[in-house]
């Protein structure tokens, strides 16, 4: 039920993400759903590599490579589905970001509520 409720809630926030910031464009329900589903698939299979590949730039920006990171898988999922755009790679940064946030309520918001 967690589950299920945490894939509908994000595709929520990424509809949310996209009425707030204009650079990026979800074109319905059923395109946030599988954009979420892309999204989470590709932070589980490519992130990881992606993260052991760019330690050395990591660590010397204490981090803030991760948001690039983020931001390449945003961009990654906004060109294998049709129904998510993104205006630019700096603009999938930016909805990463926001998303980010969003998700981060939400799970809060479901530990809280499923513990």
């Amino acid at each position: 039920m967690k589950l299920l409720l945490n894939w509908i809630l994000s595709a929520c926030a990424l509809l949310l993400v996209a009425s707030v910031y204009s650079g990026l464009q979800v074109h319905s329900f059923g395109s946030a759903l599988w954009a979420v589903v892309v999204i989470s698939l590709l932070n589980l299979l490519v992130r990881p590599i992606l993260v052991v590949l760019t330690l050395p730039v990591t660590l010397l920006t204490v981090g803030l490579f991760l948001f690039i990171i983020n931001g390449l898988m945003f961009w990654a999922a906004a060109n294998l589905l049709s129904g998510l755009s993104v205006s630019g790679f700096w603009a999938a940064v930016w909805a990463a970001f926001l998303y980010s946030l969003v998700g981060m309520v939400i799970d809060s918001a479901l530990g809280r509520l499923f513990p």
